[in-house]
């Protein structure tokens, strides 16, 4: 008898008495909505948004460059990105010294950029020409089956580098961090909401990548060729465009941003060089091409803004209120199951992409 007492009055018993009552969880609810509504807390995500809107876009903007013109599913762009990453790092390590300014860090940093960016984009346009270019008649399976062996050839080619020259391929490199001129790895206080320079810096670069792309895409002449070359090609060539040689010009550029992303996240703490990368960049920018509709390079700005603020919602969320730091990123995924259930071809998306 004094077992059921017992029983009646325990843990259980109480946890299940406040499943069935639902003011608790009412009262809770309005609680987290009033703090999510407050000036502070509005601020402090919108922040968080912009720098992930400018990570997010830069991640996939070669993606859906090259799915979008050439209908090509590039698996290999999470390890171009990873690629990038350690070419910036080691850049920077290398040329980085105590005595190097502020100003000369960043001056180094872009020349990183730049000198990642060409090196992949070479490597890109030898892959499309070597690799993809014989494949095009086939089905789309064999392009997947092939940038997913390339995938393997990297990573382990990478991990080959890296434990050669001592470093740990699976955890994050942290040396390149030390290289961040203290601009941008201090914290700053917006009508007093603190944020780290870095991420302000990720959301300059992440809207000139996007101003860069697009002008390249409408406002030259090489730009309208692709985009010719990917509505007709046969028409294109009839016009005296070498749409080979375009189509090799698309995949090296998206390979190259996909680098230059590389190179920006190597100098963020929520990310850093590691060979993992690859698998987590090659998902978000999965996630954004697919929501902004594939072939849509429009749709993959505004999916990234729309996965940004979606993240760093949900980030302050369960960092807050939850203590369960692993479901922002499945929030991600739940809005892209919402969107294809809803709108299948995506926000933006068109019924047939691309072309040879």
């Amino acid at each position: 008898m004094t077992g059921a007492v017992a029983l009646a009055s325990g843990p259980g018993i109480e946890a299940a008495a406040f499943a069935l009552d639902p003011a608790p969880a009412l009262a809770s609810a309005v609680e987290v909505l009033w703090d999510l509504l407050r000036p502070g807390t509005l601020l402090r995500i919108g922040l968080d948004a912009l720098s992930k809107f400018g990570l997010y876009v830069t991640v996939a903007a070669g993606l859906s460059l090259i799915f979008g013109l050439m209908g090509v599913l590039n698996f290999a762009h999470g390890s171009l990105t990873m690629v990038g990453a350690y070419l910036g790092g080691a850049f920077m390590v290398a040329t980085v010294t105590a005595e190097t300014g502020g100003i000369g860090r960043l001056l180094l940093f872009f020349l990183a950029m730049a000198l990642a960016f060409a090196a992949v984009t070479a490597v890109g346009a030898a892959i499309e020409v070597s690799l993809i270019r014989p494949i095009y008649d086939r089905p789309p399976l064999f392009q997947i089956l092939l940038t997913f062996g390339v995938v393997l050839v990297v990573d382990e080619l990478a991990r080959i580098v890296l434990e050669f020259r001592g470093i740990q391929p699976s955890t994050v490199w942290e040396a390149p961090w030390g290289t961040r001129p203290a601009v941008l790895g201090g914290f700053y206080d917006v009508f007093g909401v603190s944020t780290r320079g870095i991420y302000m810096f990720e959301a300059l670069v992440g809207l000139a990548v996007v101003a860069g792309t697009w002008w390249f895409l409408t406002e030259t002449r090489y730009g309208l060729h692709i985009r010719a070359g990917s509505e007709d090609a046969e028409m294109a060539q009839a016009l005296g465009i070498d749409v080979h040689r375009s189509f090799t010009v698309v995949f090296g550029v998206g390979a190259g941003l996909a680098a230059l992303a590389g190179v920006l996240l190597m100098w963020d703490p929520r990310f850093g060089a590691s060979v993992p990368l690859g698998v987590e960049t090659l998902l978000i920018a999965f996630v954004v091409v697919i929501i902004g509709g594939l072939g849509s390079f429009r749709g993959t700005v505004v999916a990234a803004g729309i996965v940004g603020l979606t993240d760093a919602t949900m980030t302050w969320l369960f960092q807050t209120h939850v203590p369960f730091p692993g479901l922002p990123e499945m929030v991600m995924f739940l809005v892209l199951v919402l969107v294809l259930i809803v709108r299948p071809q995506g926000l933006f998306g068109v019924a047939e992409v691309g072309g040879h």
